[in-house]
């Protein structure tokens, strides 16, 4: 199966093209040559609660993306809010993925204790939350993304049931 994924990146530097986001192109690299997957919405917003919550839904509901992939607003500061955007969306926590990622981090850095991001599901759509630095986007999807498909099919296995 090919599945459908969204990427959003929330940035105030981003969104005044201050920052390149390399992060994005590493997620779609990913999601495309090693999930099999389709990237069917990127988009970057600021750090700002409501503006992260309404594209996560329209992510969910308008482009039906089956993964929904975040980068950035996961620190310490006071504008990163996507994990408190993701919680006001999602209706369960898979925590385990946030665990395996922020564990894979640990081997690097300790720094990867300071990393907010969390992992839910709306609907059948999975969300996870990654840092905004390249490299930690690499590491943290990398620790998760052989365990995806089996995520993504039980989410999508509940179409079929009658």
């Amino acid at each position: 199966m090919r599945w459908k994924a969204a990427i959003l990146t929330a940035s105030d530097r981003g969104v005044q093209r201050e920052k390149e986001d390399a992060g994005v192109q590493i997620i779609r690299e990913m999601v495309e040559e090693d999930l099999n997957g389709t990237v069917v919405e990127t988009r970057i917003v600021p750090d700002e609660m409501d503006e992260i919550t309404a594209a996560l839904i329209e992510m969910v509901d308008y482009y039906d993306a089956d993964l929904i992939l975040t980068t950035g607003g996961t620190g310490l500061g006071p504008r990163d809010v996507t994990p408190e955007a993701t919680a006001r969306v999602i209706e369960r926590r898979v925590p385990g993925i946030a665990e395996a990622m922020r564990a894979a981090g640990l081997q690097h850095t300790k720094q990867a204790m300071l990393w907010r991001g969390i992992c839910g599901i709306r609907g059948r759509t999975l969300i996870l939350n990654l840092p905004d630095h390249p490299k930690w986007v690499y590491v943290g999807l990398a620790a998760v993304l052989d365990i995806l498909p089996e995520g993504l099919q039980c989410l999508t296995a509940a179409d079929d049931t009658p």
